[in-house]
């Protein structure tokens, strides 16, 4: 996997944005705080962390439950995040809520599902819980 990160100060006065070029050819846009010298442009780098994190899992989610064959109908993540307060800001605790619809979906197949996510497939989850706490809580919502 490749990633290249331009700083676009160097061709102008942009401050502190940044354009990501992943190695799939996709664009990614981030930008700094304006107290930090950036103009809120886009997502902070660490806000991109902690988004990429709720893909991952929520991936993994929904790819579980279809393959258990699980008429699932739409999944959302939301992540709440504390970070360390001197540098470097390492997140400290992470708590995703999920949110999952379907037709006749089980909390139990939903919450197998977010367990196995997180214990063995989501490489972000994984990466992220060697400095931080991990918590989880869901809902089913039938669609």
């Amino acid at each position: 996997m490749e990633c290249t990160v331009n700083w676009l100060g160097a061709e102008g006065p942009s401050g502190m944005s940044f354009i990501a070029e992943t190695g799939s050819g996709h664009v990614l846009s981030m930008d700094g705080a304006p107290d930090g010298g950036g103009r809120n442009l886009a997502p902070r780098p660490m806000e991109t962390v902690l988004a990429g994190t709720g893909g991952c899992t929520a991936y993994d989610v929904v790819l579980i439950l279809k393959r258990g064959r699980h008429d699932v109908r739409g999944c959302k993540v939301t992540l709440k995040a504390e970070r360390a307060g001197s540098d470097p800001k390492v997140f400290t605790a992470i708590h995703f809520h999920f949110a999952v619809s379907g037709r006749g979906l089980k909390a139990e197949a939903v919450e197998r599902a977010i367990a196995l996510s997180h214990e063995k497939y989501c490489s972000a989850t994984a990466m992220l819980a060697r400095t931080s706490a991990i918590s989880t809580s869901f809902e089913v919502v039938e669609a």
